[in-house]
């Protein structure tokens, strides 16, 4: 994005005083341009094909059209940046906005709507900083999704692996847990590789998804609804049992002793986030050295790459998603610059490489 050029935002948003309080906070904003208001999910899919904003600011809740249908329909047929935003939900609940991520919305952040409450501020930050990034992002038109071949292709390396070849995967191992780490686009590429492995995932998932504040509790109850797997948010001191997937809770870093229990951090934040991707693969790989596999999904910044790194220097397995089937190649592309990755898939080749290590592990015991 040209800095010197405003970013031009279309919100949809059918509250008009919520529109007013949100206009406000992108026009306090020196980078940013509201260019249009659509008060429901249609106007938003016309005024998107009329004024190609940079970015849409979406709410879920509209008449005519809802956000998540909206999503569908301008990610198919005219693709731009669009963040979720909500004003009021049930952290406890599966929130609608996870199912627009799961269309093609880029992440979910809460409404700043009341310039009294104690956290607004910090709201209008978060929300404008949001718009900000996402608005760089490269989307592309989303097609319906097509049956899977009879007879599907192998699991492929992409050209993204660098000159000098990382050691390749050792054969005699016997992997005992999974640890994955993901960012902007990773609901959604989350969910897919947790339903193609189903059953099969018979030792413990560990993961960090970077997300705003108040969505995590829904994300996981998302992810066990949609894979059919036990998804539940860390603990302190729960022994992490197999088949089950412990996703970070918000403000900890999520690590696991060599007793199989999980631990908490509440520790500095790392590559300005916590819970963080490094801090999770370093934990792994200190507990369970060559029988861990991590995983490095799609995301922004560099989170996750040293920490895959230091897997495979302890005799680990690693893997990271390949750049055409990331929202964002950022976190796997500074993993692969280093070496870090063993393997460059993409998500449903992900998903059969886990199957083959954890099948190995099967035929070794």
């Amino acid at each position: 994005m040209n800095e010197l050029r405003k970013i031009r935002v279309l919100l949809a948003e059918d509250s008009r005083s919520q529109r007013e309080a949100i206009s406000w906070v992108i026009g306090n904003a020196p980078y940013l341009e509201l260019v249009g208001e659509a008060a429901n999910g249609a106007e938003a899919v016309d005024m998107v094909e009329q004024l190609q904003p940079d970015i849409v600011l979406m709410d879920c809740h509209m008449p005519v059209m809802d956000g998540i249908e909206a999503t569908r329909v301008i990610m198919g047929r005219c693709p731009v940046p669009i963040v979720v935003t909500s004003a009021t939900f049930d952290v406890n609940d599966v929130h609608p906005g996870l199912e627009a991520l799961h269309e093609g919305a880029l992440a979910i952040v809460p409404k700043p709507l009341d310039p009294a409450a104690e956290n607004f501020d910090r709201l209008a930050e978060e929300l404008c900083l949001t718009l900000k990034l996402m608005a760089d992002v490269k989307v592309v038109r989303r097609l319906p999704p097509r049956r899977s071949a009879a007879n599907p292709r192998p699991p492929r390396e992409t050209a993204e692996r660098p000159a000098d070849r990382p050691a390749p995967v050792r054969e005699a191992r016997e992997i005992r847990i999974v640890a994955v780490g993901a960012s902007t686009g990773g609901p959604p590429v989350v969910l897919d590789i947790l339903r193609r492995l189903g059953p099969r995932l018979d030792v413990p998932m560990l993961l960090v998804q970077h997300m705003s504040p108040g969505f995590i509790v829904g994300f996981a109850s998302w992810l066990t609804r949609g894979s059919g797997l036990p998804v539940e948010v860390a603990a302190a001191n729960v022994v992490a049992a197999p088949g089950r997937v412990y996703v970070a809770p918000e403000g900890h870093h999520l690590g696991i002793d060599r007793r199989g229990r999980l631990t908490l951090d509440d520790g500095p934040p790392e590559n300005g986030f916590r819970p963080s991707v490094s801090c999770l693969f370093r934990s792994v790989a200190d507990a369970f050295g060559r029988e861990a596999l991590a995983i490095l999904l799609t995301g922004m910044g560099q989170d996750g790459a040293e920490g895959l790194a230091y897997v495979g220097q302890k005799g680990g397995v690693t893997a990271a998603q390949d750049k055409d089937s990331s929202v964002v190649f950022g976190m796997p592309a500074a993993a692969i610059r280093m070496g870090a990755a063993q393997r460059v898939l993409a998500p449903p080749d992900i998903a059969k490489f886990v199957v083959a290590q954890l099948a190995r592990r099967r035929h070794l015991s």
